[in-house]
This record gives structure tokens, sequence and C-alpha cells, in this order.
């Protein structure tokens, strides 16, 4: 629930959350519905509540290419169209039948004027989302595509029941092929 996502970073007080949450537009959202595009201005940030989603962008021959996954207790957006307001370089995906939880940049920036702990709650989000995003370089320029691996399935645990596997190869830069052999290899 985005209430207790919400205290788990900053304690905000009974009274802050009665203002805040009413910015938060409750929106259920189907399978395999796209919610922007490569080259729209990303103008919500989501909070998922039930389901799975995922960025991702296309390659000059028209293979798409997974770059995160946003799981349950997670907010998902286009970070960098959402906050400066520009082109998204990324698509926004969710993978099944999702409830999700928006606030509209504008909204946002008014939580952001109206209260100090908002402003920490997003920078510690901020931090904690480029913590996530340093380590995924990390395990893309260091590690074996095993680690890889089982990095995500540390992340997202169930993911391989939910996700095409063809999304999750791209995740991890890997072939479908590594992929297979991988998984194969975890089952004996």
């Amino acid at each position: 629930m985005i209430t207790d996502f919400l205290i788990n970073f900053v304690p905000f007080s009974h009274d802050e959350l009665n203002d805040i949450l009413p910015y938060f537009k409750k929106e259920k959202v189907k399978k395999n519905e796209v919610l922007i595009k490569e080259g729209q201005v990303c103008s919500k940030l989501y909070f998922v509540d039930q389901g799975i989603g995922r960025s991702y962008y296309l390659k000059k021959d028209g293979k798409e290419v997974t770059q995160w996954f946003f799981g349950v207790n997670n907010f998902m957006s286009s970070v960098d169209s959402f906050f400066q307001q520009s082109p998204s370089f990324y698509y926004l995906e969710v993978l099944e039948d999702s409830i999700l939880y928006s606030i509209t940049k504008k909204n946002m920036d008014a939580l952001l004027a109206k209260y100090h702990n908002m402003e920490t709650f997003i920078r510690l989000l901020t931090i904690d989302t480029l913590a996530k995003f340093v380590h995924k370089l990390n395990a893309i320029q260091f590690q074996t595509a095993k680690e890889r691996y089982t990095y995500m399935l540390a992340e997202f645990p169930d993911i391989s029941h939910r996700v095409p596997l063809g999304h999750i190869a791209s995740y991890l830069g890997i072939t479908q092929e590594t992929l297979s052999r991988i998984r194969k290899n975890d089952s004996h």
C-alpha cells in the first residue's frame, strides 16, 4: 500500500498523509497497456499497488530492450521525462492487469512546495532508485550472466513466472538461449 511505502521512507504525520494521499488517483490498467511511448512527455508518476510493469526502448532494428522492471510497492515512470518534462526515451508498459496510483507532475510539484517531508521523500526515493540503477549497470559490466540472473531473482523473486522470457533476457543483456541454459542448470 502506498501509505506504508511513504512512511517507510519518511515519518509523515497523519495530517500530512490525509492531505497527500488524495493527490494519488487509483487506476486499473489492463495487461500490455502502454502508459507512455518514446517521444512523449511523461505526465504521471505511478505507484504499483498490484501487478508488474517495465520500461523498454526500441533498437534501430525494432527489437525491444527492457531497461527496468517495476514490481509491487515501487514507483514506475520515465523518471527524467517526468521530472524534467522532456520527451521520454522509453516506453512504459504494464505486463499484467495492474492497479496503479498516479500523480501528475503539477500535483507532485504542489506537494513538494507544501511539505518538506515530501521533498525528503523524493530525495530518498531518488537515491534509492539511483543505487538500484548503479547496481544493474555494475552487474551488466562486471558480472557473469548467471550472477545477473541470480541478482534479478533476488530483486524480483517470481518474475520468471510472470514476464515473458524475452523481456528478462533483454533486461539481463543476454540471449534467450543463454537464459534458457541458466534456468535449466538452476533446476538441477
